[in-house]
């Protein structure tokens, strides 16, 4: 874990020589949902490939770059695109930005994605909170020797999600009559999208929503001690639940169709 931390420090350092801001609240913009950058009042923009060490995102949708400013006079930090354990990086390095942007000064981390409803209720186009999730299919991001200076060796997991954060998200979707659904998160490794029998066996695990994201980002965030809250953008429906073949254009599309009511719903929950 030392030379995690050292690697870290040395993204932290890279990132210190283009600015010293100090973000309150970190946002991680998921497939089809960059756009909300321009909400943002920008002071400075990072590019991941402009930081040593730092993994780059390599999948369409994801722009790869740091967005520094404020939303309403609160100073975020927005990763304009993340990088997936399917792209082939180590988990560690997957999970790097997250812990990045802690040691940056970010206290507080919404995370967002677009996913698969594995729930019969949902449709696409529906927003889902993220009441807990499922990591049991993918590496954790704490496996290794443990550095204290990250976070403790047993993190305590039983409120990942925190509960004020997810109040308040209940209480601004309300306000903007936006429909919030809540549910289990889980996330698979990808990149392939599930088979039908493998949809089946995630909602019989617990899952609302699958993904290839998020839960190994809310692992290292909790591990540092971060409030966290998640929003799923309900893109697609599971394999075997709709007669429609999976494809990236439709999360895309779908996420293109609610962005506006995405936007709002990010603003209202960083201000209020």
């Amino acid at each position: 874990m030392c030379i995690v931390y050292e690697k870290l420090m040395a993204c932290v350092a890279s990132v210190r020589a283009k600015t010293d801001f100090v973000p309150e609240t970190a946002l991680v913009l998921g497939s089809g949902l960059g756009n909300y950058a321009a909400h943002i009042e920008v002071e400075t923009i990072v590019r991941y490939d402009e930081i040593e060490g730092f993994p780059v995102s390599t999948v369409p949708g994801h722009q790869g770059r740091f967005i520094f400013g404020t939303v309403g006079g609160v100073k975020v930090a927005a990763m304009q695109g993340r990088v997936h354990y399917y792209e082939g990086y180590d988990m560690s390095d997957v999970v790097l930005p997250i812990r990045l942007l802690r040691m940056l000064g970010a206290k507080t981390l919404i995370l967002t994605n677009a996913a698969g409803g594995v729930n019969f209720d949902f449709k696409p186009g529906d927003f889902m909170m993220i009441k807990d999730h499922i990591s049991t299919m993918i590496p954790s991001p704490l496996i290794g020797a443990n550095d204290d200076r990250i976070g403790p060796r047993f993190p305590d997991m039983s409120h990942v999600y925190d509960e004020e954060l997810q109040d308040k998200i209940r209480r601004c979707a309300k306000k903007l009559g936006i429909q919030m659904r809540e549910g289990v998160y889980i996330q698979l490794t990808g990149p392939q999208y599930e088979t039908p029998a493998e949809i089946g066996m995630v909602r019989g695990l617990g899952a609302d929503a699958v993904g290839m994201s998020t839960v190994c980002e809310a692992i290292a965030a909790n591990h540092m001690g971060m409030k966290i809250c998640g929003i799923s953008c309900i893109t697609n429906m599971g394999a075997g639940m709709s007669s429609k073949p999976l494809n990236h254009k439709e999360v895309q599309e779908t996420a293109d169709r609610i962005a506006k009511q995405f936007e709002k719903l990010i603003t209202e929950l960083i201000t209020a």
